[in-house]
């Protein structure tokens, strides 16, 4: 999945326009509940605002707060001008970016504003993938790092007309062993495909209704 499937497209974004005060950009974020805003020169991406950033410099600055919201423009104080994303990018490459920032901007080749990626996005992505939002078990165990175990995996749940919601691996290292988390629909053949599975080597670490 890239980034461009994933990003939230321009006419749905909520943007502040270069010479708008940070004053206007509390506003829209609050009404919008929102913690940064794309700061646009027409179509051009000149950086993101946040929260955090309004909040930071006011306190370095020596003015009171009313006269720094109604004269600061939110150009002055936009970060990120050239950390950016283009929508080619794999969308699961954005998580450490957005690990402590709101969101990412997606521009073109002319830097012309296409639309945000933001960190509800990953986080939505990857409860996506663990099938957070659909109740069956989990299984969680552990498998010997050979080749073709995951295709035997797959060959035991083919076997038993189990319906895979998802399925995610750990330990990408050069460890011997793999974690993996398994979620299945509620069937009532669990515990004779948690045996077969047992079989197979692949050791049962939990199993939960979720």
């Amino acid at each position: 999945m890239f980034v461009k499937q994933m990003m939230i497209p321009r006419h749905e974004c909520i943007t502040a326009s270069e010479n708008e005060t940070l004053k206007d950009a509390l506003r829209k974020m609050e009404q919008y509940q929102i913690d940064g805003l794309p700061v646009l020169q027409g179509n051009r991406y000149l950086g993101v605002v946040t929260r955090y950033g309004i909040y930071e410099n006011y306190f370095l600055s020596d003015k009171q707060r009313n006269e720094y919201l109604t004269t600061t423009l939110v150009k002055e104080i936009a970060t990120h001008q050239e950390k950016y994303l283009v929508g080619a990018e794999l969308f699961e490459k954005t998580m450490l970016d957005l690990k402590d920032f709101p969101l990412l901007a997606v521009v073109d080749e002319k830097h012309i504003f296409q639309g945000v990626v933001t960190r509800s996005d990953v986080i939505g992505a990857f409860e996506s993938a663990f099938g957070v939002n659909r109740p069956g078990v989990r299984i969680a165990f552990t498998s010997v790092e050979t080749e073709g175990r995951i295709a035997r995996l797959s060959e035991i749940a083919h076997h038993f007309h189990e319906h895979i919601i998802s399925l995610v691996t750990f330990d990408e290292t050069d460890k011997l062993i793999r974690r993996i988390v398994m979620k299945i629909e509620k069937k009532d053949n669990i515990d004779r495909f948690v045996k077969k599975l047992e079989e197979h080597g692949f050791r049962i670490l939990s199993i939960q209704e979720v």
